[in-house]
């Protein structure tokens, strides 16, 4: 049995402790100096004589600890350490030319890492942190192995790696100019203008840098490196911030490089564009912080079903305890009279030179309204009216008594507040975090651990954990959650999704959630309201219906269809002009729900 014991340096705080992880040890207190203080003023933990009993790590008070014990066999395969009591990989993901990869798995299992190291960032150590191994060595390690002639063009410096960042917010702080100029500069292919025009940027190109949203940022970043000339395009959640037909735009831009033979990587936690984009992926699993064990690969649909049902066959191992399962016939939207809690009739808004219509509907207590529709097309405005924010030109709200709103912003900028996560979520609250909190949301969104930090140093996917709980922690009458999926992995989506189902459900609260990852919709929502119109000018908001009809009226409006995988139920894109797209398009006329007779059909084949 190998002790893989990892302290967690940002989160230990040896002033501020009593040095708990040396004091309650056994084997230290049997005469050993199993626990020591290192030279950096931190503690050190021997692996090869720890007894691995765990009482540091409850003893700890800052969580900085995480003590795991693994097989032996695993050991051959550890492929980097982050120093001694640091996070270990174990195995790589296999690039193959002309075939898209993805990677699924949690926040810090070791996406970045295994993408680093494929890109030449990261030379791996193969767990020797004080002898680093000479690259004749690394590549005796992987003698046999796909990996050897990638390894050897990589030490060789033959391949050329373009890597498009995860957090797209920061470019405006690095880059300067229009975005015509800028990506006039990295055109190495002679593509610009067809590579504007696949991705939607005609109307943009003479913006500056500084003005774009969000999804065009992220668009930006995706035309920057499809337009350099490389050997490996590595793309880190290329989804965000964008609508559902950006997303398929992404998707289909990506899918072109695969023409040139080249290397694809792709990490994305919107299963239902991974799907569509790879053709073949890796599940990294184990204990996020610790250590992350990239799995054998697998055929694109076995591998996202069996992440979802959390066992993978093939090695025996369970990665999560229940699997994640979705409805293959959708609710049907009813709620009794006595739970309406507001209702509206025939709405104009104008803002700014915006207009939006809004259609007569209602909203109830418990109920999980998703809003689809493309950015700037006035979901949050619609919102924000009906709690009084903003008055409308013509028409009326009425609500059962006056209503709160808790709101999570779209984008974590926004967040202005000097202090640590528990600070932050007290003041969110407005009263300290009862162990209740800590349990139902905290916990489950793994903010237990981060409470310490400061609010500052988190990453993006920490942020939007902490601005989530942030925002259900509120007894509020109204919730609006604005992307929240956004950076987050896909067991913190469907934690998230639960959580706020739950918060529904208990608090007799409306929730409006806009989201674009579909698949979080689908198991989220319990209607849906679809948005339409010119981003920027005007929009048309249908009032709320029950999911079939809702998505079936939104896809509609994008002509794309999804199908369902009739093992986990979870919505799946069809490739545009395929058989099936055809054939739901023209005689089922339905773009994301089989029916129930065309199901049992299927099935009976």
């Amino acid at each position: 049995m190998v002790r893989v014991a990892v302290i967690d340096k940002s989160l230990c705080k040896p002033k501020r402790c009593n040095k708990e992880c040396i004091r309650f040890c056994p084997r230290v207190r049997a005469g050993d100096n199993t626990v020591e203080m290192g030279e950096d003023g931190k503690p050190v933990i021997h692996e090869e004589i720890c007894a691995g009993c765990g009482i540091c790590v409850k003893k700890c008070p800052f969580k900085a600890i995480k003590i795991v014990n693994l097989p032996d066999e695993l050991e051959k395969f550890c492929v980097h350490r982050y120093g001694v009591n640091g996070f270990k990989l174990y195995r790589l993901p296999l690039p193959r030319p002309g075939k898209a990869l993805g990677l699924i798995g949690a926040n810090g299992i070791g996406k970045t890492t295994a993408v680093r190291i494929l890109a030449g960032e990261i030379t791996p150590n193969l767990g020797r942190t004080e002898t680093p191994p000479s690259p004749q060595e690394i590549l005796k390690a992987f003698r046999g192995s796909e990996l050897f002639e990638y390894f050897t063009k990589v030490f060789n410096k033959k391949l050329k790696v373009v890597h498009k960042p995860q957090y797209v917010d920061k470019i405006p702080k690095y880059v300067k100019g229009t975005v015509e100029d800028v990506l006039a500069q990295v055109d190495e292919k002679n593509r610009l203008d067809k590579v504007i025009s696949e991705l939607g940027l005609d109307h943009i190109k003479d913006r500056e840098i500084k003005y774009l949203s969000g999804g065009e940022l992220q668009r930006l970043a995706i035309a920057a490196a499809v337009l350099r000339e490389a050997d490996v395009y590595m793309f880190d959640e290329p989804s965000s911030y964008l609508d559902v037909s950006e997303r398929i735009r992404v998707a289909k831009a990506i899918r072109r490089l695969l023409a040139e033979e080249k290397y694809v990587i792709v990490v994305e936690h919107d299963l239902a564009v991974l799907d569509y984009v790879a053709d073949y992926v890796c599940i990294l699993y184990g204990v996020p912080g610790a250590y992350g064990i990239v799995s054998l690969p697998k055929g694109v649909r076995t591998g996202i079903n069996a992440f979802l049902q959390g066992y993978l066959r093939d090695e025996n191992m369970r990665i999560r305890e229940e699997p994640i399962v979705f409805h293959l016939r959708p609710p049907v939207r009813s709620f009794p009279k006595e739970d309406l809690i507001l209702q509206w009739t025939d709405l104009e808004i104008g803002l700014n030179g915006f207009s939006l219509h809004v259609e007569a509907g209602e909203a109830y207590r418990g109920e999980v309204i998703g809003i689809l529709g493309p950015n700037g097309i006035g979901k949050t405005t619609f919102v924000k009216t009906l709690v009084g924010d903003i008055k409308p030109k013509d028409g009326s709200v009425f609500s059962v008594n006056s209503l709160t709103l808790s709101y999570k912003p779209q984008y974590l900028t926004e967040i202005d507040f000097e202090g640590t996560v528990s600070e932050f979520l007290e003041h969110a609250k407005n009263s300290p975090l009862s162990s209740k909190d800590l349990s139902t949301i905290v916990k489950p969104l793994r903010l237990d651990r981060l409470l310490d930090r400061e609010l500052s140093s988190l990453s993006g996917g920490e942020l939007q954990a902490a601005a989530i709980a942030a925002c259900l922690l509120r007894d509020t009458d109204i919730y609006l959650l604005d992307e929240p999926m956004a950076y987050l992995d896909v067991e913190q989506r469907f934690s998230a999704a639960k959580m706020i189902r739950k918060a529904a459900e208990d608090r007799k609260a409306a929730v409006f959630v806009v989201e674009h990852d579909i698949i979080a919709q689908d198991f989220l929502s319990s209607s849906i309201m679809v948005f339409e119109g010119e981003p920027g000018k005007r929009g048309y908001a249908h009032k709320p219906a029950g999911l079939r009809e809702g998505m079936n009226l939104f896809l509609k409006n994008l002509d794309i269809t999804f199908r369902r995988d009739l093992q986990t139920g979870r919505p799946r894109i069809n490739k545009e002009g395929s058989w099936l797209d055809r054939y739901q398009k023209t005689v089922l006329k339905e773009y994301y729900y089989i029916p129930e007779k065309e199901e049992e059909e299927e099935k009976e084949e």
